[in-house]
């Protein structure tokens, strides 16, 4: 009896460690995964009635927008929206871009995270009023 109980013993820790040797793996892909979905942030400067970068290139993947208010006496705001969509038209804005809340007079605001694909893109703000020809090209 003693001996079934040891072999059933070291059955069941072996069952254990083996488990936790491939969760351990599981989290290893996993933090992988989240390493490659990583944040970045693009920084916009506005300064009255345009942008301080007219044109950007980065690489695909998630990205804040950071946007700060450089003396222009009255808030700003944000508008992504693909190259060649109707920027007049809300339902073509990329919402996620947006700035969460207006940003004051030297000041800066931040968007939610918003995943971008290759693609040209033009960006722009109704409130101060900017240039609709500033463009970012994902590739």
């Amino acid at each position: 009896m003693k001996k079934i109980i040891t072999v059933v013993a070291l059955a069941l820790t072996s069952v254990f460690y083996a488990q936790e040797a491939t969760g351990e793996k599981k989290m290893d892909k996993m933090e992988g995964k989240m390493m490659e979905k990583r944040v970045k942030t693009i920084a916009l400067e506005q300064t009255s009635g345009e942008f301080t970068q007219k044109h950007l290139t980065v690489n695909e993947g998630t990205y804040i927008f950071e946007v700060s208010n450089s003396g222009v006496d009255h808030n700003v705001g944000f508008v992504l929206v693909e190259k060649g969509k109707d920027i007049s038209k809300p339902e073509n804005h990329i919402q996620t871009a947006y700035v969460t809340a207006p940003v004051g007079t030297d000041s800066k605001q931040t968007s939610k995270p918003t995943n971008l694909k290759k693609g040209e893109y033009v960006y722009f703000c109704p409130l101060n009023p900017t240039s609709t020809d500033n463009t970012l090209t994902v590739q």
